[in-house]
């Protein structure tokens, strides 16, 4: 097995780990402060991981430059905005049919891939990403009459094109990711991926930070009284970060991405076990779907 496949499983894990904490979070905290958790408390992880690597694996510290900083900007700046997309949809469908939504991001990675990167896919890749995709599409209109209404509206709702932005703009995030940790040239995808992952929370927890100072201090208080389960969110968030990132330095996007997808098989545990909702026949078609399609993805 090749090894960004564990790593994108782990990483899939424990984005859902985060999500069902953020969703939690929710109630207590604003949109913007349940976002900000993600970040401000897992940047000390980011540093500490890093050091770790440097001191007891060996590893160089890359030299830094402009095109990294580049897209550690522009990548961080997108992953900020999709998140709050999708802390803000949870608000409007359950957790498990807001995370589906947001996970149409393989085709419009695969695009910007293509578009930034110039990657391309073997036939068989597209073919398997689409049928997840369908997957989660079929999950989107899972509690809806099927119908072509109800196709049109599962489509083109509120509910949908927030979620199909978040999905946008996670895509975006991802592939200026994969851009940024190529741009340090060395000294290995794990070093890389570390120091990108880094500097980009360093980067993101300061630009909310001013952000909260600017409109509604009452936010940071909030967030520092609920320290401990905000911790959580930072520890699951960077650490699934560091998989991600991982993965995305050793693999195309889309690719990483599109097994990513398993992580609608964790979001619908969680929420059947941790939120009591329940799934029906088209959820559960749906979740096959996406199943199959990692598996075709796998093989192709």
């Amino acid at each position: 097995m090749e090894v960004w496949i564990p790593i994108t499983i782990a990483a899939a894990f424990l984005q859902n780990l985060r999500s069902a904490l953020q969703k939690h979070l929710r109630s207590s905290l604003g949109t913007r402060g349940a976002s900000f958790v993600r970040f401000g408390f897992g940047f000390p992880v980011a540093v500490i991981y890093v050091t770790g690597l440097h001191l007891l694996a060996g590893y160089a510290f890359p030299a830094l430059n402009p095109r990294f900083a580049f897209w550690a900007v522009v990548g961080g700046l997108a992953q900020i905005y999709a998140t709050i997309l999708l802390v803000h949809m949870f608000s409007l469908r359950n957790f498990a049919v807001g995370t589906a939504y947001s996970k149409t991001e393989p085709v419009q990675a695969a695009l910007f891939g293509f578009l930034l990167l110039g990657e391309r896919l073997t036939s068989g890749a597209v073919i398997a990403i689409i049928v997840g995709v369908f997957g989660v599409m079929l999950i989107s209109i899972a509690r809806s009459p099927l119908s072509a209404k109800s196709l049109a509206t599962a489509i083109t709702g509120k509910t949908a094109l927030i979620g199909i932005a978040s999905g946008s703009v996670f895509g975006i995030s991802a592939v200026a990711y994969r851009s940024a940790s190529l741009a340090l040239a060395g000294p290995n995808p794990v070093m890389q991926a570390a120091v990108t992952l880094a500097c980009v929370t360093g980067f993101q927890t300061l630009y909310m930070l001013v952000w909260m100072m600017a409109t509604d201090r009452s936010e940071i208080i909030r967030v520092a009284k609920s320290w401990r389960s905000s911790s959580l969110v930072g520890l699951a968030g960077v650490l699934g970060s560091a998989c991600w990132f991982t993965a995305m330095a050793l693999q195309p996007v889309a690719y990483v991405r599109a097994l990513g997808q398993v992580e609608l098989i964790f979001t619908f545990a969680a929420s059947w076990f941790l939120f009591r909702e329940r799934m029906n026949l088209l959820e559960l078609a749906g979740c096959l779907l996406i199943v199959g399609g990692i598996l075709g993805l796998l093989s192709a």
